[in-house]
Parts: C-alpha cells; sequence; structure tokens
C-alpha cells in the first residue's frame, strides 16, 4: 500500500523556485540548475491537480529550467562587450522580483493586521462647545460691497457663460436613432409585393414613414431582386422604376 505523500503549496513555479533555494541554502545569483531542476521535476511529478492553467504554469517553468540546463552543457555564448552570458540570469533576475513582490506583500499584510488593532475613542465633547457658533460681523463680512457691484459681478458671470456658448452649434436639435426592425420591414414588403404583383417603386418609397424606413427598404428591396423574388424595369433613365412581384 502507497504511503499518501502531502505536498506543499505553492502560489506559483517562482514560490517553488525561491522554497528550493532555500531548502539547500544556496546562493540565488549562482543557482546549481541541475539539482534544482531535479527537484523541482520530483515536485511536478508528485502535483495531483485538474487544474490545467496552474499545472500548465509549472510545467512551462519546467521546460525553462530543462532549457536552461541544455545551455549550460553548451559551450557559453559570449555577448558583444566580449563578456560570457549566464543562461540562468533571467530566471535570477526573475525570482529576485518576485522575492521582493512577496517580502512586500507579507509585510503590507502585517500592518493590515496591525491596523485592525487600532482603537479609537468615541466623541466626547461638551454640549456648550458642540453648540458654540462664533459670532459673525456681518458688517465686517460684508465691507464696501453694495447692491450694485453684485450685479455688476452677476452681468459679468453671465457674460463669461454666453460667450462660450457656439452661436452655431447651440442651434442644433437633438438627433435621436430610428430604430427599424428588418425582420418585421421585409415581411411587410413581400407582403405589399404579393398584393400589387405590379408597382412604381417611389410608390412604395413615399408610403414610408421615415428617413431610415427609406433606406431599410431600398435595401429590402436590392436583397429580393437578388434571390429572384422581384423584376425591376425601367423604360428611361428618369421614368418611375416599375417592380414585378414574383411572389
Amino acid at each position: 500500500m502507497a504511503i499518501p505523500v502531502k505536498l506543499e503549496v505553492f502560489e506559483g513555479p517562482l514560490d517553488l523556485l525561491l522554497h528550493l533555494i532555500d531548502k539547500n541554502k544556496v546562493d540565488i545569483y549562482d543557482i546549481p540548475i541541475v539539482e534544482i531542476t531535479e527537484q523541482y521535476l520530483d515536485y511536478i511529478r508528485k502535483m495531483d491537480t485538474d487544474d490545467m492553467n496552474i499545472m500548465s504554469e509549472f510545467l512551462v517553468m519546467a521546460a525553462t529550467l530543462i532549457d536552461i540546463k541544455c545551455r549550460m552543457l553548451l559551450p557559453k555564448e559570449v555577448d558583444e562587450e566580449g563578456e560570457e552570458e549566464d543562461p540562468r540570469q533571467e530566471l535570477v533576475q526573475k525570482l529576485l522580483e518576485y522575492k521582493m513582490y512577496k517580502y512586500m506583500s507579507l509585510e503590507l499584510k502585517d500592518r493590515q493586521v496591525d491596523a485592525a488593532k487600532n482603537l479609537y475613542r468615541a466623541k466626547n465633547i461638551p454640549p456648550e462647545v458642540a453648540l458654540y457658533q462664533y459670532p459673525l460681523d456681518y458688517k465686517e463680512l460684508i465691507g464696501d460691497m453694495t447692491l450694485s457691484k453684485l450685479h455688476g459681478i452677476f452681468k459679468s458671470i453671465i457674460k463669461r457663460q454666453e460667450d462660450k456658448i457656439d452661436p452655431i452649434r447651440s442651434q442644433y436639435g437633438n438627433i435621436e436613432k430610428e430604430e427599424i426592425d428588418m425582420d418585421v420591414k421585409t415581411l411587410y414588403v413581400e407582403a405589399y409585393a404579393r398584393e400589387h404583383k405590379s408597382f412604381s417603386f417611389r410608390n412604395l418609397l413615399e408610403k414610408q414613414g421615415g428617413k431610415m424606413e427609406v433606406i431599410v427598404t431600398f435595401l429590402i428591396i436590392l436583397e429580393m431582386m437578388k434571390t429572384g423574388k422581384i423584376v425591376i424595369s425601367q423604360d428611361s433613365i428618369f421614368d418611375d422604376i416599375m417592380i414585378t412581384s414574383l411572389l
């Protein structure tokens, strides 16, 4: 009978890597990639989760570790300045950033816990103090202000507001959107075609209630002509367009 093993829960692959680095007491700037990769893969094998989003994150990191491991076995690459590039450099940078954010989150959590312990004393102001109102000297407050000066200030404010109004755009009305049901309109045009058999396109458009209805009716006529439900004829350029129904 297999002995059940309880694995620690980590927030993500970087969290697991930090745990392995601390556990092995190694320098984060000089990660023994072979040893860490083996321990990381061993943890992956023991994971039991149905969440593919979580599992995929750990598998991507596993592939990254294997890639770094393979690159370290190859001759080292040299950058433009002639210095050897460390395949682990990008991973180390991500680990340092994650470690900083993790410690900052723990610090904020501690501060939140400490803040919850703060207690504030209820207000205890004597009634005579709470009801006290500072005496106002209305003559001093008004000063040399007169009704004439107030009227002048009011007129200047009104004028500034009027100057902001565009004399042309202010005359525009509100444009309201017309809601036309395409299906209902199609049924109406088809019924009209069945009833009249042959009719003028102009007469059909004159029965519409607005510009949007005219546009929709025109589109429906084009579609009916395309599908072979009607035939359109015109004797000359400026004559009425005649529609013959085939429904």
